[in-house]
C-alpha cells in the first residue's frame, strides 16, 4: 500500500506534538499519511502497559493518520543497521513523496537517535542490488525508491530554533485536531490539571505562528535547500 507521507519518530505522540497541525492539514488534501514510531512508548508515566499504543491508536485516528510500531525499547533506541535498513524497507514499500523526521536532538537520546536513522535510511532506500550486501536481505525483493524531500520539524524538548528555519506551516485553523490528539496521552501528560510540558509546546506554537501574524505555525527544517517555480509561491509576511 502506498502512502504520500511517511512521518519516522521515536515515540508515540512525537508526531502530534511536533506537526499535528501540518498532518491534518495534509490529510485534509487528500494526502495519505503514515506514522511510523520506533517503539511503543512503554513503560510510561501515568498509565500501565498497553494503554500508550491505544491512545496512539486514538490520537491518529482524530488526525486521520495510520499508525504502525516498529518495536524498539523506549530509552534505550539505537541507531543499528538492523532498524536502518527495517524503515528503508517501509520506505521501499510504502513509496512516499514526502518523509519527515527528528534533527538536531540532543536532550532525549531516543529523539537523538532518530535522526541520523531516517536520513541513513532514506539514503539506502534509494540504493539498488541488496542481494549482493551480506545482511542486506531485508531490502531483497524490493525496488528502490527516491523521496522527493525530507524535512524536520521542531522538537519540542529542544531550545526554540529563533529565525533558523526553512519553512513554517500555519496551523491556526486545525490546531484544535491537533490538541484533541495530544490530549489522548492521559499516560504520559496530565491532561486534565493542565500539564506544564504542554502549556510550553503550545507557546512555542504560538511563537512560531507570532513570526507570521498568524495564531499557531509549525517550524520545520529541509535536509536539503528548497527549490521552487517562483518566488510568488510565499504567504506574505508579517514583517516583509
Amino acid at each position: 500500500m502506498s502512502y504520500d507521507v511517511l512521518v519516522v519518530s521515536a515515540h508515540p505522540d512525537d508526531a502530534e506534538v511536533q506537526m499535528g497541525g501540518t498532518l491534518v492539514k495534509l490529510v485534509d488534501e487528500g494526502l495519505r499519511v503514515l506514522l511510523v514510531d520506533l517503539c511503543d512508548g512503554e513503560p510510561s508515566d501515568f498509565a500501565e502497559p498497553g494503554v500508550r499504543v491505544a491512545q496512539a491508536m486514538r490520537a491518529a485516528a482524530i488526525l486521520g493518520v495510520e499508525r504502525v510500531f516498529l518495536g524498539g525499547q523506549d530509552r534505550l533506541l539505537a541507531d543499528t543497521q538492523a532498524v536502518r535498513l527495517e524503515v528503508a524497507r517501509l520506505i521501499r514499500l510504502h513509496r512516499p513523496r514526502l518523509v519527515f523526521g527528528t534533527t538536531n536532538a540532543t536532550i532525549h537520546p531516543d529523539h537523538a537517535v532518530a535522526g541520523p536513522l531516517l536520513s541513513a535510511a532514506v539514503f539506502l532506500a534509494r540504493l539498488d542490488h541488496w542481494a549482493r550486501v551480506p545482511g542486506g536481505e531485508l531490502l531483497t525483493g524490493t525496488e528502490p525508491w527516491n523521496v522527493e524531500r525530507l524535512f524536520f520539524p521542531h522538537c519540542k524538548m529542544e531550545p526554540p530554533w529563533g529565525n533558523d528555519l526553512a519553512f513554517a506551516v500555519d496551523v491556526s485553523a486545525t490546531y484544535d485536531r491537533k490538541r484533541a490528539a495530544i490530549n489522548e496521552y492521559g499516560s504520559i501528560f496530565r491532561v486534565e490539571e493542565g500539564d506544564r510540558l504542554l502549556t510550553f509546546y503550545e507557546a512555542e506554537d504560538a511563537y512560531f505562528g507570532r513570526l507570521f501574524g498568524v495564531a499557531y505555525a509549525e517550524a520545520f527544517k529541509s535536509h536539503s535547500p528548497l527549490l521552487v517555480e517562483s518566488p510568488t509561491v510565499f504567504l506574505p509576511g508579517l514583517h516583509a
